[in-house]
């Protein structure tokens, strides 16, 4: 336990392993709860604080944070600072994205800028946190130290995080400790949406040690169940068909994946379900929504629905796969039991109840075994294996010579900004890294894209590249001359096996092996002479063996090829520099699932990653050069 003063910042954890940071509002309303402790339900409707936020819900017993209509599970974190710091100030970092809107920087990275800033230092170099830019406080600006390309940044103000003193609890736990600061009674509200909050906490807990199936209306009730009677297992069926799950499952604690015992309530009769919350004298059993049918419960999602649409908070349309009932697609199951116990997981975590996250769809990173008999090759493509090397870049040409083949020279500069060093076209070239042998207010405009730069710019951005003779427009993208990158020796297989990807059901599977070893770092890398590393090798990757997968393939080769697939720099999910990391075309790599976004069902799949290839200059045009 740490005795400190704290301000408490409310994080999840995005696909690419950062920690980023809720709102202060979103966090205050987080922290609210948390410190209500059991009593508040132990989970969070984010809508609540942020109707942007309204998929979500946070369960404090697991700490994940779940998205109704996709099912995406995420874990969350409760931070502490320092009080005087960027967040005990409500001090905000962001830099403009690429749409024009302003995206904030991960907290550690904004009170590093923070506290440069109140030194009065002129810039600060983010390279001893992990990340190639500079901010330069004089322009207000992001500088790329490899590319050279700016981007704005601004400082706004905020609401404060929310303060905590006294004890503290080193891990993110919850409820919280009884040491730390006591929060204030949460007052009751009388809104729509939580009296059907009371109205469920009150079913279920009334129903103290039994349970009830609750039957279709002018139905006979069951008769109530003996000792003697075995109780079902959890999403065991009934005799008489009806699905029953279980009212309490064991939730997964916060920390160190220890699982905490949870009572499983028997059965028991039922009784009138529609009382108000606190009518009665609280002794009569009430029927939980764990043992709801299939029929029920999707009544009472439409029910639950249309209040918190009466109640003006915003709700998530949810569907099955096929479109037909209002099961989520992410959570729907094949046979009733497993639909019921999830849509009861989705009423639960919105009727602001624990949601028990410890029955997750289960992560399938591999297929089943395949010998070496049943692995074909992929008709229409030689060989299955590929391996690259080393290629040095080409040589015998200047920067300038190279250039102008790309470039014609503008006389009178148009009265706009150079992207690339933010001054106007028509004064000279705020470059200010080491001089390109260009005059620096001469400026040239691309011919393919029309954009215009000062050519001063546009040397030094080819100089800080990878020197093979292309250049690509900072602004929009368009490549000019074939594109390599800086990828590192290695070897790609590829193969086919007999086995099908969710969604693919009508054809077999493609797979992809990249296997890259450490090494050390050559003069196009961002540590010349220094050791790489090369974590998670063989990379294992599928695609479908359809017309459109085998596309995708012949692309990806191309890709190798041209060193294109991965690169040498800072990993995005762990934090370590210096090691291999993917290039900008995502790949799947789970096989029967699609947990962390990298597997299937994906309809729109195929389709982005052949986008993000043309957007590295291979198209099927580029199979053509290949050929040539």
């Amino acid at each position: 336990m740490l005795l400190a003063s704290a301000v408490v910042v409310w994080e999840w954890l995005n696909e690419h392993g950062r920690w980023r940071p809720y709102s202060p509002a979103v966090s205050h309303h987080i922290e609210a709860v948390a410190r209500a402790g059991p009593r508040a339900g132990g989970s969070v409707v984010l809508g609540q604080a942020d109707s942007r936020l309204a998929p979500y819900i946070i369960d404090l017993q697991s700490m994940h944070q779940f998205r109704q209509d996709t099912g995406t599970i995420r874990p969350v974190r409760r931070s502490y600072y320092d009080p005087s710091s960027a967040p005990g100030k409500g001090v905000v970092w962001e830099w403009e994205n690429d749409s024009g809107t302003w995206t904030p920087y991960d907290m550690d990275v904004g009170i590093t800028i923070q506290r440069a800033y109140e030194k009065q230092h002129p810039w600060v170099d983010l390279s001893a946190i992990g990340f190639c830019y500079v901010i330069d406080f004089a322009t207000m600006g992001q500088i790329n130290r490899q590319t050279q390309r700016k981007r704005r940044v601004r400082r706004r103000l905020d609401m404060v995080y929310p303060l905590v003193s006294g004890t503290l609890p080193k891990s993110q736990s919850w409820p919280a400790s009884p040491g730390a600061a006591a929060a204030p009674p949460v007052p009751t509200c009388t809104c729509p949406q939580c009296l059907l909050v009371m109205s469920v906490k009150a079913t279920v807990s009334a129903t103290g040690s039994g349970t009830t199936t609750l039957q279709p209306r002018k139905a006979p009730a069951l008769p109530p169940a003996t000792p003697k009677s075995p109780a079902p297992a959890p999403g065991a069926k009934a005799p008489n068909g009806v699905a029953v799950v279980r009212g309490s499952l064991k939730p997964l604690a916060a920390q160190g994946g220890r699982r905490q015992a949870a009572s499983t309530p028997s059965l028991s009769s039922a009784s009138n379900t529609g009382s108000p919350p606190g009518a009665g004298s609280g002794k009569a059993a009430r029927p939980g929504l764990g043992t709801l049918n299939r029929s029920h419960l999707q009544r009472l999602a439409i029910a639950q629905s249309r209040v918190l649409i009466a109640s003006g908070v915003p709700t998530v349309p949810v569907k099955n796969l096929t479109g037909s009932s209002p099961v989520n697609p992410a959570l729907a199951g094949e046979d009733e039991v497993a639909e019921g116990a999830r849509i009861t997981g989705i009423l639960m975590s919105a009727a602001g109840l624990p949601v028990c996250l410890t029955r997750p769809p289960k992560l399938v990173l591999h297929p089943p075994p395949v010998s070496k008999s049943e692995i074909q090759s992929i008709p229409g493509i030689s060989h299955t294996c590929r391996k690259t090397t080393k290629k040095q870049a080409k040589k015998g040409k200047t920067p300038e010579e190279v250039l102008k083949k790309y470039l014609q020279k503008v006389r009178h500069p148009p009265d706009e900004d150079c992207t690339i060093c933010m001054e106007r076209l028509s004064a000279p070239s705020g470059y200010k890294g080491p001089q390109p042998a260009v005059k620096p207010d001469l400026v040239g405009k691309l011919v393919k894209c029309n954009h215009v730069f000062h050519l001063h710019c546009l040397v030094a951005m080819y100089n800080n590249g990878n020197k093979d003779g292309s250049l690509q427009c900072p602004t929009c993208k368009t490549i000019y001359g074939v594109k390599t990158g800086t990828q590192p020796p290695g070897k790609m297989e590829y193969h086919i096996i007999p086995h099908a990807l969710p969604g693919h059901s009508d054809c077999k599977t493609i797979r992809i092996i990249y296997n890259i070893p450490p090494g050390v770092q050559g003069p196009e890398h961002p540590n010349p002479g220094k050791s790489f590393t090369a974590r998670g090798f063989p990379r294992h990757c599928y695609l479908p063996d359809s017309e459109k997968g085998r596309k995708v393939l012949r692309l990806l080769l191309v890709a190798w090829d041209r060193r294109l697939i991965f690169a040498i720099g800072t990993s995005s999910t762990t934090g370590e520099s210096d090691t291999v990391i993917w290039n900008e075309i995502h790949h799947k790599t789970e096989f029967g699932s699609n947990l962390t976004g990298h597997g299937y069902p994906d309809i729109n799949y195929l389709d982005n990653v052949l986008a993000e290839l043309a957007a590295q200059g291979i198209t099927e045009e580029s199979l053509a050069q290949e050929k040539d």
